[in-house]
């Protein structure tokens, strides 16, 4: 059951760690995906997350197998391996950090036309906001150079909330199990569409240094396991929307090691539409936050 505490300051350093950790997994992913093709990595990552998975995966109610199966096939499959390739192909880390968190106001869009979750003038403003962000972001030179990127990262951003409002109706399946039958059900599908798109992408595996392997890695034993698990412990203490708001932290770790390690020279126009994105999905975490916080009020009546 979740708490209505603030979060007090072993939590807030969790957070942290959370979001150095999905920081750092785009620069560690950026530099494999040099050496292994985008959906060839993404079913490395999830056949290693299965492994390491495997003792602590459980069966789902057996309701839940379709609905399961389908988060699988749209996060799994199609979101990280779309997002990877938009990686691969952007010329930057900072833009696919920023544009990523779209998710926010598309899961928040998509909830309300097939969950008939309602919202108000704010939120409606802080979704138009972090969207019209993404429209001055993608005038910045940077982005410009690679628009197929850009678009790549929306649409797997745009995977990801179908997914997560998907995900709302799943039950009796926790954390581990959910993540290690997504890299189950992911893996064949993914090593398919990498001998139909990535030509030589299994040679280029066994070609692969340290750099790729332990990207690959990194993706599994830390975003994956450290990361998400973190984020599960955190949520079963505190309501989401009260740690949503400093997850916002990730990506401004992803454009500093980016502008670090990345050569990333951001341009006005990036820095502008990025605090747009990122000020809009604030607003709609703190919108969220400020319903969470009234509802016991509201039960109480």
């Amino acid at each position: 059951m979740t708490s209505r505490a603030s979060l007090g300051g072993r939590d807030l350093a969790l957070l942290l760690v959370i979001c150095l950790v999905w920081a750092v997994n785009f620069l560690t992913s950026a530099f494999a995906l040099r050496e292994i093709p985008p959906f060839l990595f993404t079913a490395v990552r999830l056949a290693m997350l299965a492994v390491l998975l495997a003792a602590f995966i459980k069966p789902p109610p057996r309701g839940q197998w379709p609905r399961l199966a389908a988060v699988a096939l749209i996060i799994g499959v199609l979101h990280f391996g779309t997002s990877f390739w938009a990686l691969h192909m952007a010329g930057d880390l900072a833009s696919p950090a920023i544009v990523m968190q779209s998710y926010v106001p598309m899961a928040a869009l998509l909830a309300w036309l097939f969950l008939g979750e309602r919202f108000g003038w704010r939120t409606g403003f802080a979704i138009g906001l972090s969207f019209a962000g993404v429209l001055v972001l993608g005038f910045d030179p940077m982005v410009l150079d690679h628009p197929a990127a850009l678009l790549a990262m929306l649409v797997a951003a745009l995977l990801l909330a179908i997914g997560t409002v998907l995900m709302r109706g799943l039950s009796g399946i926790d954390m581990a199990s959910q993540q290690g039958w997504t890299a189950i059900l992911s893996v064949l599908p993914l090593l398919a569409l990498s001998a139909l798109f990535e030509p030589g992408s299994f040679a280029r595996l066994r070609e692969a240094s340290w750099i790729g392997w332990g990207g690959a890695l990194y993706a599994a034993v830390f975003a994956s396991l450290v990361g998400h698990g973190l984020y599960y412990r955190l949520v079963q203490r505190h309501p989401v929307a009260q740690v949503t708001p400093y997850l916002l932290l990730s990506p401004m770790f992803a454009i500093a090691l980016g502008i670090a390690f990345w050569g990333d020279h951001p341009g006005p126009k990036l820095w502008i539409g990025g605090a747009m994105v990122l000020g809009g999905v604030l607003l709609i975490a703190l919108r969220a936050l400020a319903k969470a916080r009234a509802l016991p009020a509201a039960e109480e009546i």
